[in-house]
């Protein structure tokens, strides 16, 4: 499979036409194009133009980070691309973590057995992810 690998964020409209796509809730515009541009760092991969899959690390730079946005395209779905933009992310964060760096994500249904071949671990009982949502 043919498929474009780049260092940065899409476009906002790209972003929020591929989570939601991807079955992952959108942003607003004006959210997207803020959150992405203070990315700490951005994997897209495109087939030809199209945005077929993506990923972000987002965060303080030093003491923690997060991973984000980890999304495939449902028709490009198994084809390995997901690994693909583990394989990129954790590459970022093996340079630029520091010892007692802190880097987290939250495993959106079944995702969580992608994470785990990337060294992730649950944080329960020793802790519980929690949220707070604005509308």
């Amino acid at each position: 499979m043919d498929y474009k690998v780049v260092f940065e964020p899409p476009t906002p409209k790209a972003y929020n036409e591929l989570r939601l796509e991807g079955g992952i809730s959108g942003k607003s515009l004006e959210a997207a194009e803020v959150g992405l541009k203070n990315s700490l760092f951005a994997v897209s991969l495109y087939d030809q133009d199209v945005l077929i899959g993506m990923g972000r690390v987002i965060g303080d730079g030093g003491a923690f980070f997060q991973v984000v946005d980890i999304v495939v395209k449902p028709s490009y779905q198994g084809k390995g691309l997901g690994k693909v933009i583990m394989e990129e992310i954790t590459t970022y964060l093996d340079r630029h973590t520091y010892p007692g760096s802190y880097v987290s994500l939250i495993a959106d249904g079944d995702a969580d057995h992608l994470y785990k071949k990337f060294s992730f671990n649950y944080t329960a009982p020793r802790s519980q992810g929690m949220y707070r949502k604005y509308e």
